[in-house]
């Protein structure tokens, strides 16, 4: 089910959370990892690097049950004043969880990572970013968030960059993938060098035909003079 608002998906993510608390226990066994994969998206600029996670609403509520961040209503009082997704977003175990396993490593060292905001979690999904010690190209890449709950969930990654392979998928068995990444050199402009050269040619143009006119100006006056 396609969920086309961030209201309506809170509230279902809100009202899973509540049913699987009461009626399912914290296991591997309240997944739903056969449906289609999750997502993600990576992009690179130099030296930075970001992971866009992105998982169905059922799979986060078993995310979160299993790590303890919605309330267990048979040992104490369930808060009914946030929904399951500020739940999520809210829980420091989540955070770490998700730090934890999704990861980069370049020249065999991981690059240190941070947790972007988790506001519209549902919608725009989990962003983690990465400070490599140099210029991304050949990069080690760890995706292996839900697998933990059950090893037939995977993960598929795409990229705007050109990325080689072109398209992976994580698995529990290939949890981690080598991928060559043409990162950015526009330092953090989030412009492809294509764009900026376009850019630079209609500037050109801008000032040539500039010129023009005021040449044709002088001219003009000088013959009314």
């Amino acid at each position: 089910m396609t969920i086309r608002t961030r209201a309506s998906a809170g509230a279902l993510l809100g009202a899973l959370a509540a049913l699987v608390a009461v009626t399912l226990p914290a296991t591997p066994a309240s997944a739903h990892p056969f449906g289609p994969p999750a997502t993600a998206r990576i992009d690179a600029d130099g030296s930075h690097v970001t992971i866009e996670w992105h998982a169905a609403e059922d799979d986060w509520v078993a995310l979160g049950q299993s790590l303890g961040a919605f309330e267990n209503p048979a040992t104490g009082k369930v808060e009914t004043g946030l929904t399951g997704e500020q739940k999520l977003q809210r829980s420091p175990a989540i955070r770490d969880y998700l730090l934890e396993r999704i990861t980069v490593s370049q020249a065999g060292k991981r690059c240190p990572s941070r947790l972007d905001t988790l506001e519209q979690l549902l919608k725009q999904g989990a962003r983690v970013s990465f400070e490599c010690p140099t210029p991304v190209s050949d990069i080690a890449v760890t995706v292996s968030a839900l697998t933990d709950l059950n090893t037939a969930y995977r993960t598929a990654l795409t990229s705007d960059v050109a990325m080689t392979p072109s398209e992976v998928l994580f698995t529990h068995n290939d949890g981690t993938q080598q991928v060559r990444l043409a990162a950015g050199t526009g330092g953090g402009s989030g412009r492809p060098a294509a764009v900026g050269t376009v850019a630079a040619g209609t500037g050109i143009a801008a000032v040539a035909i500039l010129a023009g006119v005021l040449v044709n100006k002088r001219r003009r006056n000088r013959r009314t003079a």
